[in-house]
């Protein structure tokens, strides 16, 4: 048996990187899955190369019909909703000085009021299935600063209190939900060519610097968030966990 058999889940920009991870890993532990992206043709692709366990939604997060749309095709399709990934996020490497004011705009909206959104849009259709288990996706940003990414740090310290609050709200109807905080993950979006250029001269400093000594891979989020959806975790709430290979435990990069 699946560690998640039975359930039914959304997860945000799913089409890559580490959304595609969880995807792929949802599935092969038995969940069958609605998934958005902007990205249509990767969406279309990998929709195709799982078949009936999935749904794939253009979906745009800052969207409330989308969001809309989203929870309707997984009740209407699987019968019901256990579990929301807020994973989709977007990164401009940046100063302050700078960063215009529509960049920082469209990253908070992205990556902070989309989860928002999220957690609202889903919140009915979980109290009906009887419960559930809400994933943010943060990041170590969401614990430390880092010169050029005052928007993006912003807008994952933020998800750490919608967490808080959200479990708070959310725990009388049985719905769970957690942070997760990944960093030194090789993705699409840290291999991004404007991040390339920002951290190139300090990549060997930063892997060195690490207790593991290494650079971590989606599957290894994908782990802990099969682990947060399953009932495996059914008394975590407001938790907020690490994923960083040790980046946090010394000094910044």
């Amino acid at each position: 048996m699946g560690r998640l058999d039975g359930k039914v889940a959304i997860v945000t920009g799913g089409a890559r990187g580490m959304g595609k991870s969880h995807v792929r890993r949802f599935v092969d532990e038995g969940a069958r899955v609605v998934f958005g992206d902007v990205l249509d043709d990767l969406g279309a692709k990998l929709a195709a190369d799982l078949g009936d366990a999935v749904r794939f939604v253009r979906m745009d997060v800052t969207s409330p019909d989308d969001w809309a749309t989203a929870v309707r095709t997984a009740v209407e399709s699987f019968g019901g909703l256990h579990v929301l990934v807020n994973n989709a996020g977007i990164l401009k490497h940046k100063t302050i000085e700078e960063m215009t004011l529509d960049e920082a705009r469209a990253i908070i909206e992205v990556n902070l009021l989309g989860q928002w959104q999220g957690v609202k849009a889903v919140t009915a259709a979980m109290r009906e299935s009887g419960g559930g288990s809400i994933v943010n996706v943060s990041s170590t940003e969401g614990f430390i600063g880092a010169s050029g990414l005052a928007a993006y740090s912003a807008s994952k310290f933020g998800v750490r209190g919608l967490t808080k609050a959200a479990a708070r709200e959310l725990g009388r109807y049985g719905i769970r939900v957690n942070s997760i905080h990944p960093g030194a993950i090789v993705t699409g979006m840290s291999m991004q060519q404007d991040v390339i250029d920002a951290t190139a001269a300090r990549a060997d400093a930063l892997i060195e610097g690490l207790p593991l000594g290494r650079l971590g891979n989606s599957r290894e989020v994908s782990g802990l968030v099969v682990y947060l959806a399953s009932d495996e975790s059914s008394y975590c709430t407001g938790s907020e966990v690490l994923v960083d290979g040790g980046l946090v435990t010394g000094s910044g990069y």
